[in-house]
C-alpha cells in the first residue's frame, strides 16, 4: 500500500534517525566543507579571512549549542557551519600562499638554482628553478619559482645553478569561461611563470659546491630525492624499450613527459589515461601487493601466526612501503591524497578496525581539506574521491547482500572465477560511472569504450604490472631488477596493445560545457547516494536525475568568434566546424575550444602570399625602428583580402595580418604586424591583435582586442545578439582581477603598484613588469 503524503515527514524522520544511528551524518562533512571551499573560491569578491574566520567561530559555538536538540534548526547550523569551515580553510590557504605571479610574456636573462627536473622529449628537460636574478630587463617583480623547458639541456643537473636567456610568461587562464584556470593550479603549487631557453643555458656554480651552496638541510634532502627519482626512471627507461619503459617510469616516479603523444592518445581514448597517474589505483595494487605477499609469507611460517598478530606486520611493512612510494613519486597532489587515504586505511589495521569504510574516507577527505583545500577544485580531487566513495559503497552494499559460504553450490574454482570476473566488471563498471560527470565537467568529453579498456586491461596491470614493479623495486638496490622490469614491460606493452585496440574502435564522445547547476546537482546527488543507506538515498537519485535534466535542455549556443588570451588565436564557429587564423592551432587552447564547443572540425586559412606588401626602406641599419607601411596601398591590399576571401573562413598573408568575414557579416581582422593595426581598424568591425598598444580603441568604432585588453579580460567569446550594443555580446573568461591568482593581470610595472583604473595610454614595447637596466 502507498504511504500518504501526509505520512512522508514521519517516515523521513525515522529513515534519519536509522542514519544517525550508524554515524552517517559525520560522513557529510568533508562534503560541507568541500562546498564551502568551492564557493568562496568561486566568488567573485571572496570576503577576508578575518569575517569568515569569526562567523565561522560563531557558528561553531551554535552548533555545539544546539548539538543536543534535534530538529531541522540544529541541521541547518551545522551546514552552515560546515559551509563556513570550509571558507575559512579556503581564506587561509590562500593568505598563506606568497607565490609572486608574472604579470605578462617577457624575454630577459635569468639565474636561478635547479630544484627538479624531468624529460620532456628526446632531447629536452623540463625543469623548476628558483629564480634568483634577472637582467636585460631586470624585472621589478620576479616570480620566486618557475618552469623551465630547456632543448639539449641534459648537461645542467638538481643543485646546478644556470643563467641564460629566456621567454617567460605567466601560466594561462581559462580558455574559455568556465574552463580550467591554469594560473589557479600555479598559484598554490608555487610557480609563477612557465618559459623556455633560448639555447642551452651556461652552468655557473654545479651542486654540491659546499662554498656558495647556501640550501638548508630539508632543501638537500628533497634535492637528494630529486636525482634519486630521476635515477630511478632512468634506470627503468633503460631496461624497458619503447613507450613501455616510459609508462612504466611514470608509474613509479609520475614522470609522464616521456610518454609518446600516440600512446598517450590512445590510452585517453580507451579510458586508460587514469592508469598515468600515481593514484589511489596503483598505491591500492601495490601496497595490496606487499599487503597479501606478506602475510601470505609470513603464514608459511609454522606456529608463527599463533604468536605475532602477522597481519599488523604486513600492514607496517605497506605502510612503510606507501611512504617510499610517495617519496620517489615526486610529491604530486593527486598522489599526497591517494597516499593519505591509503595510510588511514592502513593504520586502522593496527586498531583491528574495519580497512575499507566510508569513514576512513571522510578521514582522507578532511586532512586534506584542511592541508591543501584549493585541491577541491581541481578533477584530481573529485574524481580519485568520487570513485573510492562509490567503490567502497559498492563493496558495503555487495558484502551486505552477499551469499552465505555455507549455501553456495557448484564447483567452488568455478564459483571464485565468477566471482573475480563480476568483482572486475563491477569495480571497472562503478569506477567509471561515478567519474564520468567529472571527466565531462572538466575536460569535456568521455571515453566512447572505456569500460571496454578497463575490463580488458585492469586484469593485466592488476597481476602483472604493479606486482612487478613493486617486485622490482624491491630488488633495485640489489641490481637484480633486470628481470621484474621485463615482465612489467610485457604487460604494459599487452595494456598499449588493448589500448589501440579500443581506441581504434571509437575515440572521445565530446560533451560540450555543462552547466554548472547541472553539474553540481549530479555530483552532490551521486554521492547522497552513496553515502545514504536507506530510503533517504533516492533523494540523491532524483537529485542527479534532476541535473541530468537540466543538462540535456541547456541551450547549446556556439559563439561566432573566439578570441584566444594572448590575441594570436582567433576562430570563427559555423556549425560544428571552426575557422582559424593558424594553419596549425596550437592543440592546448584549440583542443579546448574544440571540445568544449563540441567542434567537429577545423577549416585552415587560405595563404595569400600575393597580397603580402612590401617592406618599406628602413633609414636605421638595426632595422628596430621599422617605418609605416603606406597607408593607402594598406587598405587596398585589405579591401581585396577581404573581398576575395571565402566567407567564414579566414585568408592569411604571413607575418602580415588576416581577414574573414563571419555569418553575421561582421569583418574580423588579426594583426601581426603592429603597424597595420591603423588600416585594419579603419575597414574591420572587429580587430584583434598580441601588440601592446599606445591606444585602445579604434576612431571607427570598431572592437579593438589588443595585449593590455586581453591581459585583463582574458579569452573572448563574442555572441551575435540584436540586444546588445552593435549586436555583439561579449562574454570574458575573467570576471574579475580581485582574486590573488589573477590579481598579477592589474599589475602597472612603471608604477609598480595594483591601480584599478590604469588608463591604457602607453605605447612602450618592453613587457609589462620589466625595465631596461
Amino acid at each position: 500500500m502507498r504511504p500518504r503524503p501526509s505520512a512522508w515527514p514521519a517516515r523521513c524522520r525515522v529513515a534519519w534517525e536509522e542514519e544517525a544511528a550508524f554515524g552517517h551524518p559525520f560522513l557529510f562533512l568533508p562534503l560541507l566543507i568541500a562546498l564551502g571551499a568551492l564557493l568562496w573560491f568561486s566568488a567573485h569578491d571572496p570576503p577576508d579571512l578575518l569575517n569568515v574566520a569569526v562567523l565561522a567561530c560563531v557558528f561553531c559555538i551554535a552548533s555545539g549549542a544546539l548539538l543536543s536538540r534535534p530538529g531541522w534548526l540544529r541541521l541547518v547550523v551545522l551546514t552552515a557551519t560546515g559551509l563556513l569551515l570550509g571558507a575559512t580553510s579556503a581564506a587561509f590557504e590562500t593568505a598563506r600562499t606568497a607565490t609572486v605571479m608574472l604579470d605578462s610574456p617577457v624575454t630577459t636573462t635569468m639565474t636561478g638554482k635547479i630544484l627538479s627536473r624531468e624529460i620532456a622529449g628526446r632531447t629536452a628537460y623540463r625543469y623548476i628553478v628558483a629564480l634568483q636574478s634577472t637582467e636585460a630587463p631586470r624585472l621589478r617583480r620576479p616570480p620566486t619559482t618557475l618552469t623551465l623547458v630547456v632543448r639539449n639541456g641534459g648537461a645542467a643537473k638538481v643543485g646546478d645553478v644556470i643563467k641564460g636567456r629566456a621567454r617567460l610568461s605567466p601560466p594561462s587562464g581559462p580558455a574559455l569561461a568556465g574552463l580550467n584556470d591554469f594560473g589557479f593550479d600555479s598559484f598554490f603549487k608555487g610557480i609563477g611563470a612557465v618559459g623556455y631557453a633560448y639555447g642551452k643555458p651556461q652552468i655557473l656554480v654545479e651542486a654540491g659546491n659546499r662554498e656558495t651552496d647556501s640550501w638548508s638541510l630539508i632543501d638537500r634532502g628533497w634535492a637528494g630525492l630529486a636525482v634519486w627519482r630521476e635515477a630511478i626512471g632512468m634506470r627503468i627507461r633503460a631496461t624497458i624499450p619503447g613507450d613501455a619503459g616510459a609508462i612504466a617510469a611514470a608509474l613509479v616516479t609520475a614522470e609522464e613527459r616521456a610518454i609518446g603523444r600516440d600512446s598517450i592518445a590512445a590510452l585517453r581514448n580507451s579510458g586508460l589515461g587514469h592508469v598515468l597517474a600515481i593514484s589511489g589505483l596503483n598505491m591500492v595494487l601495490a601496497a595490496g601487493t606487499l599487503l597479501v605477499g606478506l602475510r601470505t609469507g609470513l603464514s608459511l611460517v609454522p606456529g608463527l601466526a599463533h604468536r605475532v598478530p602477522i597481519k599488523k606486520i604486513a600492514a607496517a611493512g605497506a605502510l612503510l612501503m606507501v611512504c617510499f612510494y610517495i617519496l620517489i613519486s615526486g610529491g604530486a597532489v593527486s598522489a599526497v591524497r591517494s597516499w593519505i587515504m591509503i595510510v588511514i586505511m592502513l593504520v586502522a589495521v593496527f586498531f583491528d578496525r574495519p580497512s575499507i569504510s566510508l569513514r576512513n574516507v571522510a578521514i582522507a577527505a578532511l586532512v586534506i581539506l584542511a592541508v591543501d583545500p584549493s585541491a577541491v577544485s581541481g578533477p584530481g580531487f573529485q574524481m580519485s574521491f568520487a570513485a573510492t566513495l562509490a567503490l567502497v559503497a559498492g563493496y558495503a552494499r555487495w558484502r551486505e547482500r552477499e551469499v552465505p559460504a555455507g549455501r553456495r553450490e557448484g564447483n567452488e574454482m568455478f564459483a571464485s572465477l565468477r566471482g573475480f570476473l563480476a568483482g572486475l566488471f563491477l569495480s571497472s563498471l562503478i569506477g567509471g560511472v561515478s567519474t564520468m560527470i567529472y571527466s565531462a565537467a572538466h575536460f569535456n568529453q568521455l571515453p566512447a569504450y572505456g569500460l571496454l579498456g578497463n575490463m580488458l586491461a585492469m586484469p593485466v596491470i592488476g597481476i602483472v604490472v604493479m606486482p612487478a614493479g613493486l617486485v622490482a623495486m624491491l630488488l633495485m638496490p640489489l641490481g637484480l631488477d633486470t628481470l621484474p622490469l621485463m615482465v612489467m614491460g610485457y604487460g604494459l606493452e599487452v595494456m598499449l596493445a588493448v589500448a589501440r585496440f579500443v581506441s581504434s574502435l571509437g575515440g572521445q564522445i565530446m560533451t560540450g560545457r555543462l552547466p554548472h547547476a547541472a553539474f553540481a546537482l549530479i555530483a552532490i546527488g551521486g554521492l547522497v547516494v552513496c553515502l545514504l543507506r536507506t530510503r533517504l538515498a533516492l533523494a540523491g537519485l532524483g537529485l542527479a536525475v534532476l541535473g541530468l535534466c537540466m543538462a540535456v535542455a541547456a541551450p547549446s549556443e556556439r559563439p561566432a568568434l573566439l578570441v584566444a588570451e594572448d590575441g594570436r588565436l582567433v576562430a570563427i564557429t559555423g556549425g560544428t566546424a571552426g575557422a582559424s587564423n593558424r594553419p596549425r592551432p596550437p592543440a592546448f587552447i584549440y583542443g579546448q575550444w574544440t571540445r568544449a564547443l563540441r567542434l567537429e572540425r577545423h577549416q585552415a586559412p587560405a595563404m595569400r602570399t600575393d597580397l603580402a606588401l612590401p617592406e618599406p626602406p628602413s633609414p636605421t641599419a638595426d632595422g628596430r625602428n621599422r617605418p609605416p607601411f603606406e597607408r593607402t596601398a594598406a587598405r587596398a591590399a585589405l579591401r581585396r583580402l577581404i573581398g576575395e576571401g571565402e566567407k567564414s573562413r579566414f585568408s592569411c598573408v604571413p607575418e602580415q595580418w588576416c581577414a574573414a568575414t563571419s555569418r553575421q557579416g561582421w569583418v574580423v581582422v588579426t594583426v601581426e604586424d603592429r603597424r597595420l593595426v591603423g588600416a585594419a581598424c579603419d575597414l574591420a568591425d572587429i580587430v584583434v591583435t598580441s601588440a601592446s598598444l599606445a591606444f585602445s580603441t579604434c576612431r571607427s568604432g570598431a572592437l579593438l582586442a589588443g595585449a593590455r585588453m586581453l591581459r585583463k579580460t582574458g579569452a573572448l567569446e563574442i555572441y551575435a545578439d540584436e540586444t546588445a550594443p552593435q549586436g555583439r555580446r561579449i562574454v570574458t573568461a575573467m570576471d574579475g582581477l580581485v582574486r590573488p591568482w589573477q590579481r598579477h593581470r592589474a599589475y602597472d610595472w612603471r608604477r609598480d603598484t595594483f591601480p584599478d583604473d590604469v588608463p591604457d595610454t602607453d605605447g612602450a614595447l618592453t613587457s609589462a613588469g620589466a625595465e631596461e637596466s
